[in-house]
């Protein structure tokens, strides 16, 4: 794993730019940005994708495969955490003396002075930054935008905007949410996660008091998650709007209905709006809510906004059908924290009707797996009615000696209700043998889990119900 050294500088002028790492969902689409600004746009990837192909039908020189050779004549490479310095691309670049920046730092050239909207927090960036681009679009603005994951609707996680506003998800989980010059600042919660990057809790929040306290216009910011709580007693901002279920909420959320899509009533300075989404679960009925407050501190009206963020259909892998076989639906979900797969899980239950939930579950990173194995076994235990175990996802990170997915299942508290297998025919063939007429089926991770479903697909069509 490289670290991002912020403190290298960023060049006036980008001509042609390489991408290391371009397949990901966040790099393919400043790859986007980049190509739509008239750069000339390289890049690689390990492995051939969707995101790969899409970047290459727009003009960009794209390799599978890492290679120096690959970096043509690039004077700027932009590059993720996730490779390694020994990385053939990213030491030819050093030995070239090129410019050499993080990917947060081409954002940050991207972003070039404009009127920063900034996502941040341990859960919900990708759906609340998806709401915040298609209610203002609704509302007849032109966004620029970089989100984390692709807007259902717009088919896309990164589009060049007309106006001056720009929308991003800022990623915390680096520390590099810090380098940009927001404007608004909306904080979903504040859930302790990479600790690996910063070492404690009070770091992380620290990080978190320090983001809001940097933004220019107004910090949004939830009124009742616990870490959020700790942070806004930090924030010496003049201008914070809560948003959440708490009495004293600037913009109180109350009569949620989770029967099917949620709806709500959000409250706002004596000014009431119903809202009813398109998609389920407590969870984007609060992310809504702070889309909502963020849309008035731009000056949009309450009812105006609650109106705009009903049109939001999701996020690709978030809580996504893929297929229905022999009655069975199965989906996938980019949960990779027990907080987010609890909400996963939740929203699941409101759609599920009588059926039974199947969870698949692919934990991410071995310093994660290990810190929080039973907080994960405890989630799926309590939320899912049966849990299939695959093993460890390693990301960036090196295997740690006994954390696989074993150690997840093991701590189970009723063996009867997990499976772990680590072969994935194995275990797309054993979810066939449990799964019945009405269930669902979720894939849970943020790595490459998704990819099981085909599998699953397959063996539900051939595997005789058991």
């Amino acid at each position: 794993m490289i670290r991002p050294d912020l403190s290298l500088p960023i060049p006036e002028d980008i001509t042609a730019a390489h991408f290391i790492g371009i397949g990901g969902s966040g790099m393919s689409g400043l790859a986007r940005m980049f190509l739509d600004a008239g750069i000339r746009v390289s890049g690689s990837d390990r492995a051939d994708s969707a995101n790969l192909q899409a970047l290459a039908a727009l003009g960009a020189d794209v390799h599978v495969g890492h290679d120096a050779a690959h970096l043509g004549d690039a004077d700027t490479v932009v590059h993720t955490g996730a490779i390694w310095p020994e990385n053939p691309e990213f030491v030819l670049a050093k030995e070239r003396g090129l410019h050499v920046i993080h990917r947060s730092q081409a954002l940050h050239w991207l972003i070039g002075g404009r009127r920063l909207v900034s996502v941040a927090g341990a859960h919900g960036k990708t759906s609340s930054t998806g709401m915040i681009v298609t209610a203002l679009r609704e509302l007849g603005a032109d966004p620029n935008f970089v989100n984390g994951g692709v807007i259902e609707q717009l088919g896309t996680s990164s589009s060049s905007g007309a106006d001056e506003l720009f929308v991003i998800e800022a990623d915390e989980s680096d520390g590099t949410f810090l380098l940009y010059d927001t404007s608004v600042a909306l904080i979903t919660n504040v859930d302790p996660d990479h600790l690996d990057h910063y070492g404690s809790d009070e770091a992380f929040h620290e990080a978190f008091v320090t983001f809001a306290n940097g933004a220019s216009e107004a910090v949004v910011i939830s009124s009742d998650d616990p870490g959020a709580l700790r942070v806004r007693a930090g924030i010496t901002h003049p201008n914070v709007i809560s948003f959440g279920f708490a009495d004293d909420a600037d913009l109180r959320i109350t009569d949620v209905v989770t029967d099917g899509p949620v709806a709500a009533t959000l409250t706002m300075r004596g000014e009431s709006a119903r809202m009813q989404l398109t998609v389920p679960g407590v969870h984007n009925a609060i992310n809504a809510a702070g889309a909502v407050a963020v849309l008035t501190a731009l000056g949009y009206s309450l009812i105006d906004a609650a109106r705009a963020v009903q049109g939001f259909a999701g996020t690709v892998r978030r809580l996504e059908l893929h297929g229905v076989e022999r009655g069975v639906s199965v989906y996938d979900d980019y949960s990779h924290h027990p907080t987010e797969v609890r909400a996963a899980l939740e929203a699941m239950r409101t759609i599920v009707g009588d059926g039974r939930i199947i969870a698949i579950q692919q934990p991410h990173t071995y310093s994660r797996t290990q810190h929080m194995f039973r907080e994960f076994a405890e989630v799926l235990e309590t939320y899912a009615d049966h849990t299939v175990m695959l093993d460890v996802y390693g990301a960036r990170e090196d295997p740690v000696p006994g954390v696989t997915g074993e150690l997840v299942s093991g701590a189970f508290a009723d063996q009867g209700n997990v499976h772990y297998v680590a072969d994935w025919q194995q275990a797309a063939d054993y979810t066939a043998t449990v799964a019945r007429d009405g269930d669902y089926v979720i894939t849970l991770g943020c790595g490459n889990v998704y990819q099981i479903i085909p599998q699953v697909l397959d063996a539900l069509r051939t595997t005789a119900e058991g």
